[in-house]
């Protein structure tokens, strides 16, 4: 069965302009760009096909580790007296649409950068019939390439997504019955951030495929026999008895779909028994218990 277009999993090529970015960070005087905040944030929109990043090396030697340790291939750039000052984005765009005619599977361009030479970009690749994502930072993007892209994420909401995403993992941890073990705590937080990732990506109804693909992507070791689950159905009616999450199954696949997640806020988790106590009840209820049974 193929999937259907909510369900579709993109394919992401991710292009780094480093010197825009690192210019960007000493003007506002940041920390340096921490490249993971990035990944974390784009493989909940899909899977990360290919990853480049653009600078004469030299210069950043305290990136070279991360970038390498997140397998985004380091492209050098020699100095600007020897190039010229748009060198570093020529090679990117060249690539970019290299990519963009070569590899037809590749259906999303992220550009990580803020600069307005990258617009006319942009325009093309979206005339190829590519999705176009954009990146920066607030103080140093244009507004000319944050309004020609099809979405575009700022650097500083990633910052502050990751405080969110601490504070419901502080909340689900109260949540969560004492005599979980750590194995259990671990996958119910993956499973309930997926889920939240899935929601930011305006996704109404969660498919069970859906939410594994996606704590795949931000988890490629993840699997739910080794948390002590025999299925990842058993993992998602585990996830209901404990009411983190609400199932039904699709009338058409009769696979699960999860329709509501607990525990995305403080509120949200402290209403959790009152909330119970209002759910319907579905063909998987009445199995008091389970959670306990399918070990």
């Amino acid at each position: 069965m193929s999937k259907t277009e909510h369900e579709r999993e993109r394919n992401l090529a991710v292009f780094i302009d480093l010197e825009n970015l690192a210019m960007g960070f000493q003007s506002q005087r940041k920390v340096k760009f921490d490249v993971q905040k990035v990944l974390e944030r784009l493989v909940e929109k899909g899977k990360l096909i290919v990853k480049k990043s653009y600078a004469d090396w030299s210069r950043y030697p305290n990136y070279t580790a991360p970038f390498h340790e997140s397998a985004i291939e380091l492209i050098e750039i020699p100095k600007r007296s020897q190039t010229g000052k748009n060198s570093a984005d020529i090679r990117l765009v060249v690539d970019a649409m290299d990519l963009a005619w070569s590899k037809p599977h590749v259906d999303t361009f992220v550009i990580v950068s803020g600069d307005s030479d990258f617009s006319p970009l942009v325009s093309k690749l979206k005339e190829n019939g590519k999705h176009v994502i954009g990146l920066g930072m607030k103080g140093s993007t244009s507004e000319l390439l944050r309004d020609n892209c099809d979405e575009f994420i700022y650097y500083e909401d990633l910052e502050r997504q990751e405080q969110n995403e601490q504070q419901l993992a502080i909340d689900l941890n109260a949540y969560l019955p004492a005599n979980l073990n750590e194995k259990q705590r671990e996958v119910f937080s993956l499973l309930v951030e997926a889920c939240s990732a899935l929601r930011r990506e305006n996704h109404e109804v969660l498919y069970a495929s859906m939410i594994k693909d996606t704590m795949k992507r931000k988890m490629p070791s993840f699997d739910e026999s080794y948390f002590g689950y025999r299925s990842f159905t058993h993992l998602l009616e585990d996830a209901d008895n404990l009411e983190l999450v609400d199932i039904e199954r699709n009338p058409k696949s009769g696979t699960y779909m999860v329709t509501r997640v607990s525990g995305e806020g403080a509120a949200d988790a402290g209403r959790s028994t009152e909330v119970g106590t209002a759910r319907p009840s579905g063909p998987h209820r009445g199995r008091g218990g389970r959670h306990g049974s399918n070990r």
